[in-house]
């Protein structure tokens, strides 16, 4: 399967800043969408922790994990 999303090496090195400063549980950031906003949809940002996630995509890219969320 292709990459749902492709992020930069400075996006990359910012998650990176992220997850640095998130407590010690946390290995990703998780993106994911909820029904809100004018269109109906909006994305979200999260923190999540790989191990406990399941069915996600996960892009590693330069060190940075994202997970997606499925739905």
């Amino acid at each position: 399967m292709s990459k749902l999303i492709s992020i930069t090496t400075n996006a990359a090195n910012q998650i990176k800043k992220i997850i640095a400063d998130a407590p010690s549980d946390i290995d990703a950031v998780v993106i994911g969408v909820d029904k809100s906003g004018c269109s109906g949809y909006s994305y979200k940002l999260d923190f999540g922790n790989s191990s406990d996630l399941e069915n996600y995509e996960i892009i590693n890219q330069d060190g940075a994990k994202i997970l997606i969320d499925p739905s």
